[in-house]
Protein backbone atom coordinates (compact mmCIF):
# COMPACT_ATOMS: atom_id res chain seq x y z
CA UNK A 1 0.00 0.00 0.00
CA UNK A 2 2.78 2.11 0.77
CA UNK A 3 3.55 5.03 -2.30
CA UNK A 4 0.29 4.08 -4.04
CA UNK A 5 -1.34 6.64 -5.21
CA UNK A 6 -4.99 6.88 -3.76
CA UNK A 7 -8.09 7.91 -5.54
CA UNK A 8 -9.96 11.04 -4.99
CA UNK A 9 -13.08 8.61 -4.53
CA UNK A 10 -12.98 9.00 -0.92
CA UNK A 11 -16.52 7.97 1.34
CA UNK A 12 -18.96 10.83 0.60
CA UNK A 13 -19.04 10.47 4.39
CA UNK A 14 -18.10 13.07 6.86
CA UNK A 15 -18.09 13.61 11.07
CA UNK A 16 -17.92 17.18 12.57
CA UNK A 17 -17.52 17.19 16.06
CA UNK A 18 -19.37 19.93 18.79
CA UNK A 19 -21.57 20.06 15.71
CA UNK A 20 -24.72 21.08 18.03
CA UNK A 21 -24.12 25.05 17.30
CA UNK A 22 -21.88 27.27 15.73
CA UNK A 23 -18.95 26.45 13.40
CA UNK A 24 -19.59 23.01 13.32
CA UNK A 25 -23.54 23.39 13.09
CA UNK A 26 -22.92 25.33 9.98
CA UNK A 27 -19.99 23.03 8.69
CA UNK A 28 -22.29 19.68 8.69
CA UNK A 29 -24.97 21.80 7.12
CA UNK A 30 -22.29 23.13 4.33
CA UNK A 31 -21.32 19.32 3.71
CA UNK A 32 -24.40 18.10 3.03
CA UNK A 33 -25.40 20.62 0.84
CA UNK A 34 -22.04 19.26 -1.21
CA UNK A 35 -23.59 16.04 -0.74
CA UNK A 36 -22.04 14.54 2.50
CA UNK A 37 -24.10 11.88 4.92
CA UNK A 38 -22.86 13.86 7.67
CA UNK A 39 -22.26 12.23 11.81
CA UNK A 40 -22.60 14.84 14.11
CA UNK A 41 -21.46 14.61 17.79
CA UNK A 42 -22.21 17.17 20.79
CA UNK A 43 -21.16 17.16 24.66
CA UNK A 44 -24.42 18.54 25.97
CA UNK A 45 -26.56 20.35 23.77
CA UNK A 46 -28.58 16.97 22.59
CA UNK A 47 -31.63 18.86 21.51
CA UNK A 48 -28.95 21.63 18.97
CA UNK A 49 -27.39 18.42 17.80
CA UNK A 50 -30.74 17.04 16.98
CA UNK A 51 -31.74 20.28 15.06
CA UNK A 52 -28.10 20.04 13.20
CA UNK A 53 -29.46 16.55 11.87
CA UNK A 54 -32.61 17.70 11.01
CA UNK A 55 -31.13 20.41 8.65
CA UNK A 56 -28.77 17.97 7.15
CA UNK A 57 -31.60 15.65 6.46
CA UNK A 58 -33.51 18.53 5.05
CA UNK A 59 -30.82 18.96 2.19
CA UNK A 60 -31.63 14.78 1.57
CA UNK A 61 -28.53 13.48 3.56
CA UNK A 62 -28.31 10.65 6.14
CA UNK A 63 -27.40 11.94 9.34
CA UNK A 64 -26.28 10.04 12.88
CA UNK A 65 -25.60 11.95 16.27
CA UNK A 66 -23.29 10.64 19.34
CA UNK A 67 -22.56 12.29 22.64
CA UNK A 68 -19.22 13.13 22.69
CA UNK A 69 -17.44 13.90 26.01
CA UNK A 70 -13.29 14.88 25.25
CA UNK A 71 -13.07 15.00 29.00
CA UNK A 72 -12.32 11.25 28.63
CA UNK A 73 -10.66 11.03 25.09
CA UNK A 74 -10.30 7.66 24.45
CA UNK A 75 -13.21 6.13 25.23
CA UNK A 76 -14.88 9.78 23.53
CA UNK A 77 -12.84 8.78 19.79
CA UNK A 78 -14.83 5.72 20.16
CA UNK A 79 -17.73 7.47 18.27
CA UNK A 80 -15.78 8.58 15.21
CA UNK A 81 -15.97 4.81 14.47
CA UNK A 82 -19.15 4.56 15.77
CA UNK A 83 -20.66 7.14 13.49
CA UNK A 84 -18.92 5.63 10.61
CA UNK A 85 -19.97 2.23 10.72
CA UNK A 86 -23.67 3.77 10.91
CA UNK A 87 -23.17 5.76 8.15
CA UNK A 88 -21.24 3.10 6.10
CA UNK A 89 -17.88 4.80 5.73
CA UNK A 90 -15.85 7.98 6.64
CA UNK A 91 -13.87 9.82 4.16
CA UNK A 92 -13.77 13.42 5.96
CA UNK A 93 -13.33 14.19 9.70
CA UNK A 94 -13.56 17.60 10.96
CA UNK A 95 -12.48 18.21 14.87
CA UNK A 96 -14.17 21.47 15.80
CA UNK A 97 -15.06 20.67 19.36
CA UNK A 98 -13.34 22.58 21.73
CA UNK A 99 -13.05 24.04 25.01
CA UNK A 100 -11.03 27.34 26.62
CA UNK A 101 -10.25 29.30 29.70
CA UNK A 102 -9.91 32.80 30.87
CA UNK A 103 -7.58 32.59 33.71
CA UNK A 104 -4.21 33.60 34.54
CA UNK A 105 -1.72 30.46 33.93
CA UNK A 106 -0.01 31.73 37.79
CA UNK A 107 -3.86 30.81 39.32
CA UNK A 108 -4.70 27.66 37.47
CA UNK A 109 -4.66 24.33 38.88
CA UNK A 110 -3.40 21.29 36.93
CA UNK A 111 -6.75 19.86 36.75
CA UNK A 112 -8.34 22.48 34.69
CA UNK A 113 -5.04 22.91 32.76
CA UNK A 114 -5.20 18.80 31.81
CA UNK A 115 -8.91 19.31 30.84
CA UNK A 116 -8.60 21.44 27.97
CA UNK A 117 -5.66 20.29 27.08
CA UNK A 118 -7.53 16.94 26.69
CA UNK A 119 -10.59 17.93 25.20
CA UNK A 120 -8.68 20.73 22.10
CA UNK A 121 -5.64 18.65 21.71
CA UNK A 122 -5.48 14.57 23.09
CA UNK A 123 -9.30 14.46 21.82
CA UNK A 124 -7.97 15.95 18.20
CA UNK A 125 -5.48 13.53 17.82
CA UNK A 126 -7.20 10.34 18.81
CA UNK A 127 -10.14 11.08 16.84
CA UNK A 128 -7.62 12.18 13.86
CA UNK A 129 -5.86 8.70 14.54
CA UNK A 130 -9.47 6.59 14.04
CA UNK A 131 -10.61 8.22 10.89
CA UNK A 132 -7.10 8.08 9.44
CA UNK A 133 -6.95 4.38 10.00
CA UNK A 134 -9.85 3.60 8.35
CA UNK A 135 -9.37 5.64 5.12
CA UNK A 136 -5.99 4.29 5.18
CA UNK A 137 -7.59 0.88 5.24
CA UNK A 138 -10.21 2.12 2.52
CA UNK A 139 -7.59 2.63 0.10
CA UNK A 140 -9.70 5.87 -1.31
CA UNK A 141 -8.11 8.64 0.77
CA UNK A 142 -9.56 11.56 2.82
CA UNK A 143 -9.41 14.38 4.53
CA UNK A 144 -9.07 15.57 7.99
CA UNK A 145 -9.66 19.07 9.15
CA UNK A 146 -9.02 20.69 12.53
CA UNK A 147 -10.94 23.92 13.66
CA UNK A 148 -7.49 25.66 15.97
CA UNK A 149 -7.73 29.64 15.90
CA UNK A 150 -5.72 32.40 15.77
CA UNK A 151 -4.57 31.29 18.82
CA UNK A 152 -2.46 28.89 17.37
CA UNK A 153 -0.13 31.48 16.07
CA UNK A 154 -0.89 34.16 18.57
CA UNK A 155 -1.14 34.54 22.24
CA UNK A 156 -4.15 35.72 24.83
CA UNK A 157 -3.88 36.98 28.53
CA UNK A 158 -5.82 34.22 30.48
CA UNK A 159 -6.15 31.62 27.31
CA UNK A 160 -2.87 29.70 28.17
CA UNK A 161 -3.93 26.05 27.68
CA UNK A 162 -6.00 26.86 25.13
CA UNK A 163 -3.64 28.13 22.87
CA UNK A 164 -0.95 25.50 23.78
CA UNK A 165 -3.59 23.17 23.08
CA UNK A 166 -4.03 25.02 19.46
CA UNK A 167 -0.80 25.57 18.79
CA UNK A 168 0.62 21.69 19.24
CA UNK A 169 -3.11 20.72 17.22
CA UNK A 170 -1.15 22.42 14.17
CA UNK A 171 1.88 21.38 14.12
CA UNK A 172 0.36 17.57 15.26
CA UNK A 173 -1.58 18.54 11.57
CA UNK A 174 1.27 19.29 10.49
CA UNK A 175 3.19 15.46 10.98
CA UNK A 176 -0.24 13.89 10.20
CA UNK A 177 0.16 15.72 6.48
CA UNK A 178 3.47 14.28 6.50
CA UNK A 179 2.90 11.18 7.60
CA UNK A 180 -0.49 10.48 5.63
CA UNK A 181 0.14 12.05 2.35
CA UNK A 182 1.03 8.94 0.56
CA UNK A 183 -2.15 7.34 1.46
CA UNK A 184 -4.12 10.14 -0.45
CA UNK A 185 -5.32 12.15 2.77
CA UNK A 186 -4.94 15.45 3.27
CA UNK A 187 -4.70 17.00 7.01
CA UNK A 188 -5.19 21.03 7.21
CA UNK A 189 -5.83 23.58 9.57
CA UNK A 190 -8.47 26.31 9.79
CA UNK A 191 -8.04 29.26 12.30
CA UNK A 192 -10.85 31.24 13.08
CA UNK A 193 -10.67 34.98 14.60
CA UNK A 194 -13.97 35.69 16.73
CA UNK A 195 -16.76 34.07 14.98
CA UNK A 196 -20.39 35.34 16.46
CA UNK A 197 -21.68 31.63 18.03
CA UNK A 198 -22.02 30.59 21.86
CA UNK A 199 -18.66 30.00 22.31
CA UNK A 200 -18.01 33.95 21.73
CA UNK A 201 -21.08 34.65 24.00
CA UNK A 202 -22.94 35.70 20.78
CA UNK A 203 -25.48 33.18 20.82
CA UNK A 204 -25.26 32.89 16.48
CA UNK A 205 -26.28 36.84 16.46
CA UNK A 206 -25.37 38.13 12.77
CA UNK A 207 -22.20 40.04 12.83
CA UNK A 208 -22.76 43.91 13.15
CA UNK A 209 -20.80 45.89 10.75
CA UNK A 210 -18.17 48.61 12.56
CA UNK A 211 -18.51 46.72 15.78
CA UNK A 212 -15.24 45.94 16.15
CA UNK A 213 -12.80 49.28 14.90
CA UNK A 214 -9.89 47.65 15.90
CA UNK A 215 -10.18 44.36 13.19
CA UNK A 216 -9.63 45.35 9.28
CA UNK A 217 -12.96 43.89 8.59
CA UNK A 218 -14.39 45.43 11.57
CA UNK A 219 -16.85 42.75 12.65
CA UNK A 220 -16.83 39.63 13.97
CA UNK A 221 -16.84 36.60 11.45
CA UNK A 222 -20.39 34.64 10.77
CA UNK A 223 -20.11 30.95 11.92
CA UNK A 224 -21.15 30.39 7.71
CA UNK A 225 -18.04 32.04 6.30
CA UNK A 226 -15.88 29.13 8.28
CA UNK A 227 -17.92 26.64 7.40
CA UNK A 228 -17.44 27.74 3.36
CA UNK A 229 -13.82 27.15 3.79
CA UNK A 230 -14.09 24.04 5.61
CA UNK A 231 -16.15 22.66 3.27
CA UNK A 232 -13.74 23.69 0.42
CA UNK A 233 -11.15 21.75 2.22
CA UNK A 234 -12.89 18.52 2.45
CA UNK A 235 -14.01 18.66 -1.38
CA UNK A 236 -11.86 17.17 -4.36
CA UNK A 237 -10.44 20.69 -5.40
CA UNK A 238 -8.30 20.70 -2.12
CA UNK A 239 -6.81 17.58 -3.25
CA UNK A 240 -3.31 19.58 -3.38
CA UNK A 241 -3.64 21.37 -0.14
CA UNK A 242 -1.88 19.84 2.88
CA UNK A 243 -0.04 20.57 6.12
CA UNK A 244 -1.66 24.47 6.04
CA UNK A 245 -3.00 26.74 8.11
CA UNK A 246 -6.33 28.70 6.31
CA UNK A 247 -6.72 31.98 8.56
CA UNK A 248 -10.26 33.29 8.63
CA UNK A 249 -9.88 36.51 10.75
CA UNK A 250 -10.80 39.29 9.32
CA UNK A 251 -7.32 40.37 9.40
CA UNK A 252 -6.92 40.41 13.20
CA UNK A 253 -4.03 38.63 13.11
CA UNK A 254 -2.60 41.59 10.78
CA UNK A 255 -2.78 44.01 13.00
CA UNK A 256 0.00 42.75 16.49
CA UNK A 257 2.42 45.32 16.32
CA UNK A 258 -0.44 48.02 14.44
CA UNK A 259 -2.46 47.12 17.61
CA UNK A 260 -0.20 47.28 20.06
CA UNK A 261 1.34 50.91 19.05
CA UNK A 262 -2.24 51.92 19.19
CA UNK A 263 -2.87 50.83 22.67
CA UNK A 264 -3.17 53.97 25.39
CA UNK A 265 -3.27 52.15 28.47
CA UNK A 266 -1.82 48.71 30.49
CA UNK A 267 -5.68 47.15 30.63
CA UNK A 268 -4.83 44.58 27.90
CA UNK A 269 -2.63 42.74 30.74
CA UNK A 270 -5.74 41.91 32.80
CA UNK A 271 -7.15 40.17 29.83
Amino acid sequence: MRGEIMSEGYDRVAVVTGADSGIGKATAVALAEQGFDVGITFHADRDGAAETAELVKGSGRAAAVRRHDLTDPERAARVVDDLADELGGLGVLINNAGTGTAEPLLDMDYQRWRSVIAVDLDGAFLCAQRAARRMVESRRGGRIINVTSVHEEFPRVGAGPYCAAKGGLRMLSRVLALELAEYGITVNTVAPGEIATPMTGQEDQLPQTGSRPGYPIARPGDAREVAAALAFLAGPAASYITGATLFIDGGLGLMGPQAAGALTSGDWRHG
